[in-house]
Parts: structure tokens; C-alpha cells; sequence
């Protein structure tokens, strides 16, 4: 394995002209710039999956369907090697969400149940509510204090270009569950992860902590927590009824789809995008990550336009992504001993890509320069940060693999994320377009570039 140094494009990124490779015509980046421009590909895949498909939560017939309409879509596209990987897992499903105010202030409140709650009983809960303004404030609260009460955090997110606001308010969602349950809470409400003002809540998962007992869980959103709050805040304890029934299930099938154009050296490893097929329930998965899959099929397509590729362009549309990530772990257990020169990934939205970082071995400045070359003209720049990947390539990035990350703009992502709005009608055709071309630039230079890279 060759040591990665995230600080290797330093000099790259203090200065001066990027040049063009030599090896590579600058009229074919040229002409699969302007090309991938006026794609169609990405929003027809991305309008037949949440069409013909709709909500497609891990685990479940309705993801199993995305898979099969996937690959007859690979394969009616031209792409090899097109067929799904299936593995299984234990799967939640969301059964009846409610809760009501019943004193002081009665009144019905929105609210969603996160991935892995607890059930309530059929006839729900009642309980007071212990009100805390951030995760913070919950830890703090002494041990055994919310016995027989309902735990509610606020904790607002905040919007940002990179989307860096989710790992630290996401917390809460992820983390708030357990901890209120260590305290004694029955149930935990907390503010939805989002940026938006509309009456709409924000799911996702949470993973119990070793040991503890899971209780109901859901978050409300953001004008019903709000209003929570200042009922709060007039100094009258407040009673909640809460409904939020599901059930878990063993040994589910879930799969992968993997789909190829295969290149002329099998010994220079292959180049993966990845994306995810399954979705939440509550929309149909246009932006989390409908157009991500639409994104990484249509530019390996422009990509292999051009001229003959020297890697193979593997597409990884990885299932139950949204629950934990099964579907990049199982990809690793098949295909991780197998060369890989290079992971990328595609699940934030389809907003315009604005940055590119990178994470390449050592030496390999070059390649950083021609690829951030055929970004620029597409208003894309280098930035110091090393790639993280995303949870579909994990496993590869943690074993060494290289990465790119071609950054979207997340100011308007976590309006969306997680909620009935993620519908196709919020997807921007001309940004997708620029994914797409950004990716294809990249994709064709990485397959092509003459240098090693990757790991056995």
C-alpha cells in the first residue's frame, strides 16, 4: 500500500497556472465538457426511478424493485458486466407516527419516527416533557432524572455551502436517543436535522450504544418543535401522547447493482463511482440519491465517448446506505481484494459541484493538476482538503484506496434531506447537467491517467 499524504497538493493549491496533460488532448476534455453539458441521461434515470419506482426503503420489495429496474436500465444503456450483488439485513419499518400536546395546550404536533425506534404500544404513550436546548444539556442531566418523561431537544442546525453543520448537529439525532435512554426517558423527541421552516420532519437513523434499551424516537419538525419549545417556556409542565409504531424484521434481502465499461488493463485496477439506490419512505428519493445514480451512469457513459478507457469504470449503486452503510461493507467483503485505483462517490443532492478534493498517494500531483484543470472551466476549484469519500466507498477509503471528491453545493440539501419534499421537482436540470460533465472530465482523466495507483 503506498502511504496517502493529504497535504500532497499543497503547492498545486498556493498557486500558479494548472496545465493541461500532455498525454491527454485538451480537445478531448474539451468536447466531454461540452458534450456532457447537454446530457439527458442523468434525468432520465433519475425521473424513471422515482417515478416508476418511487420510495425505496432498505430491505424492503419496494428496493428490491429499484434493483431489478436498475439493471434492465445499465443494460438497455449499454453498460457490461450489469448485475445485482445480494446480501441480508435486519430491516425497521415505520409503522403509525403521532403525537398530540394534552395539557396545557392541546394540540396535534408533526413528527416523524427515526430508523430504529422502539414501538409504542398501539395506544401510544403519555408522558411529561423534560425540555433540553441542546445534546449537550441532556448529557448533563444526572442519571435516572427523566424516569417516566418524555426527553425533547432542540439543538438548530444551521445551513452551510459543504454541508459541514450535519456531522455536528447530526449528533443529536444520532446520539440523543441513547443517551436519553440512559437517563430513564420512555421516549425522546428531538428537532429535526434540517435547515428548512416548513411543517415537514426530517427521519433518519439512529444506532443504539451497546447495552441499551431502545426507546421511541422521532423527530419533529422544525415550526412543531419551535412551537414545543414555547409552550415549554410559559413555565406549565407539558403532557404529550405519543404513537410511533414499527417493527423490526430478520434477514431481509437487500442487494447491490454493479454495471461496467470495461478497459483495455485489467492490471490498472478499476475506477468505482458509487451512488445509493435505497431512499427513506416518506419521498420518493429524487436528491438523496436518485440523482447521484443518474449523475455517475450518465458521466461514465460521456466519459467512455471520447476515446478508448484504460481502466474499467465500475458503477456501484450500493442498497441500504441510509440504514448504516450495508451496502458498501458487503461491496467490500465481494470485491475488496480486487484492485481498485480509485473510489468516488455521489450522494449530495444535485446542486452544482463547486470544489475538488483529493486524496491521492504520494507523487501524484500530476494527475491532481490535470484533473482540477478540466474542472475549472466548469467554475470547480481545488481546494487544501483531503477526500473522505462517502459511507458507500468507506470500507475502500479506510484500506487505502484513493479518493476524489467532487464537492456539491449543500446550501439548500438539508431543506430537503430526509423529508416528503425529496420529489424530482427539486432537482435543478442545468446543475445536474454540470455534475455530470464535472464527473466525466474526472472520470475519463483518472481511467486514462498513465500513473499507478490503488491498492491490491
Amino acid at each position: 500500500m503506498q502511504k496517502i499524504r493529504p497535504g500532497t497538493l499543497a503547492a498545486l493549491l498556493l498557486g500558479s497556472i494548472l496545465t493541461p496533460s500532455p498525454l491527454l488532448a485538451a480537445s478531448s476534455i474539451d468536447a466531454i465538457r461540452a458534450a456532457a453539458l447537454t446530457d439527458t441521461v442523468a434525468m432520465d434515470f433519475t425521473e424513471g426511478l422515482t417515478t416508476e419506482v418511487g420510495p425505496r426503503p432498505a430491505g424492503t420489495p419496494q428496493e428490491a424493485r429499484a434493483r431489478d429496474w436498475t439493471v434492465a436500465k445499465l443494460k438497455s444503456l449499454g453498460f457490461s458486466n450489469v448485475r445485482a450483488e445480494p446480501y441480508t439485513m435486519p430491516v425497521w419499518l415505520r409503522g403509525h407516527d403521532e403525537a398530540r400536546v394534552i395539557a396545557p395546550f392541546p394540540q396535534n404536533l408533526v413528527l416523524a419516527a427515526l430508523g430504529n425506534s422502539a414501538s409504542t404500544p398501539d395506544k401510544g404513550i403519555e408522558g411529561e416533557v423534560a425540555y433540553f436546548p441542546t445534546l449537550a444539556d441532556l448529557e448533563a442531566a444526572p442519571e435516572g432524572s427523566l424516569k417516566g418523561r418524555i426527553a425533547f431537544v432542540s439543538h438548530a442546525m444551521h445551513a452551510t455551502q459543504d454541508g459541514s453543520s450535519y456531522g455536528y448537529f447530526g449528533a443529536t439525532r444520532r446520539q440523543g436517543p441513547s443517551i436519553a435512554s440512559k437517563k430513564g426517558a420512555i421516549a425522546i423527541l428531538i428537532r429535526s436535522i434540517g435547515t428548512d421552516n416548513h411543517r415537514q420532519p426530517h427521519t433518519g437513523v439512529q444506532m443504539w450504544a451497546d447495552g441499551v434499551k431502545p426507546i421511541p424516537a422521532a423527530a419533529l419538525s422544525v415550526p412543531d418543535a419551535e412551537q414545543l419549545a414555547r409552550m415549554v417556556s410559559r413555565g406549565h409542565p407539558v403532557r404529550l401522547h405519543l404513537t410511533l409504531t414499527s417493527k423490526m424484521l430478520k434477514d431481509q434481502p437487500s442487494g447491490n447493482v454493479i454495471a461496467e465499461i470495461p478497459g483495455s488493463d485489467p492490471k490498472a485496477g478499476v475506477v468505482v463511482a458509487a451512488c445509493h439506490l435505497d431512499s427513506w419512505d416518506q419521498g420518493t428519493g429524487a436528491i438523496d440519491d436518485g440523482a447521484g445514480c443518474g449523475i455517475v451512469a450518465a458521466a461514465a457513459l460521456q466519459a467512455a465517448k471520447a476515446a478508448p478507457l484504460r481502466r474499467t469504470i465500475r458503477l456501484l449503486m450500493a442498497g441500504a446506505e441510509e440504514v448504516g452503510g450495508n451496502g458498501g461493507r458487503a461491496y467490500f467483503d465481494a470485491h475488496g481484494k480486487e484492485a481498485h485505483a480509485m473510489a468516488m462517490e455521489s450522494d449530495f443532492g444535485a446542486d452544482r459541484v463547486w470544489r475538488v478534493d483529493f486524496r491521492l498517494p504520494q507523487g501524484h500531483d500530476a494527475l491532481a493538476r490535470r484533473v482540477a484543470a478540466g474542472l475549472a472551466p466548469l467554475g470547480i476549484g481545488a481546494s487544501r482538503l483531503p477526500a473522505g469519500g462517502g459511507s458507500d466507498i468507506e470500507p475502500l477509503v479506510k484500506a487505502g484506496v484513493p479518493v476524489v471528491d467532487l464537492q456539491q453545493d449543500g446550501t439548500r440539501y438539508f431543506d430537503i434531506h430526509h423529508t416528503p419534499d425529496d420529489t424530482l421537482d427539486k432537482i435543478d436540470p442545468a446543475q445536474l447537467r454540470q455534475n455530470v460533465a464535472a464527473w466525466a472530465v474526472a472520470l475519463f482523466e483518472i481511467a486514462n491517467a498513465p500513473e499507478s495507483l490503488g491498492v491490491n
